[in-house]
């Protein structure tokens, strides 16, 4: 059920026992359900740092495994939330630019239905995680390192590109100088600036 409705959904990732190939859009094998708000060339991958998933280990007071935030990549040593947008990464053979922060959703809170306002939390925590493009296919594996290849002059990190969907119109005009955001960011600029 998400949203009190009868529906489908593929947050359920489970860690891969051997390499997997990377397409344009995403990781062999996966799927994604609701293709409107997830997925496609601009949120191909999501990747979400287990140093975040201790965090919130400790704030719920339960085990949460890799991939259970739905994230298709499970970092550690890596500040996800802390990268910039339009950075590029190399993970195994594949180059990968970091594009938007993942914005809690219904299907995201009905996966955490035990959690009380789950939504609300998970936004004003400031560890939203990274959408990704893929630059350049490739194999990834679990162990393959995380190489941060390139970063754009213009800084907006992840966490407060958050800021600016919610609202921050400083970060917001900021975050339009970034070259490699995802395209969805001029849409959504034009709705929070047209409020200001």
């Amino acid at each position: 059920m998400i949203g009190g409705r009868p529906a489908r959904s593929a947050i359920d990732k489970r860690p891969a026992g051997s390499p997997v190939e990377v397409g344009p859009l995403g990781l062999d094998g996966d799927t994604c359900a609701d293709k409107v708000n997830h997925g496609g060339l601009e949120q191909a991958l999501y990747a979400y740092g287990r140093e975040d998933l201790d965090w919130w280990t400790e704030q719920l007071g339960r085990e949460l495994r890799n991939g259970m935030f739905g994230e298709n990549l499970t970092t550690a040593g890596v500040d996800v939330s802390g990268a910039l947008i339009g950075e590029t990464w190399r993970v195994g053979s594949t180059v990968l630019q970091v594009t938007s922060p993942r914005i809690p959703c219904s299907t995201f809170k009905a996966w955490l239905d035990e959690e009380p306002h789950w939504v609300k939390r998970f936004a004003a925590a400031g560890r939203p995680g990274a959408y990704l493009r893929v630059l350049t296919p490739g194999v990834v594996a679990a162990g393959d390192d995380l190489e941060v290849v390139s970063r754009p002059s213009v800084a907006v990190t992840v966490s407060e590109s958050m800021q600016a969907y919610y609202g921050d119109l400083d970060l917001m005009r900021r975050l339009l100088q970034v070259p490699g955001r995802g395209s969805k960011w001029d849409e959504i600029a034009a709705a929070v600036l047209s409020r200001a």
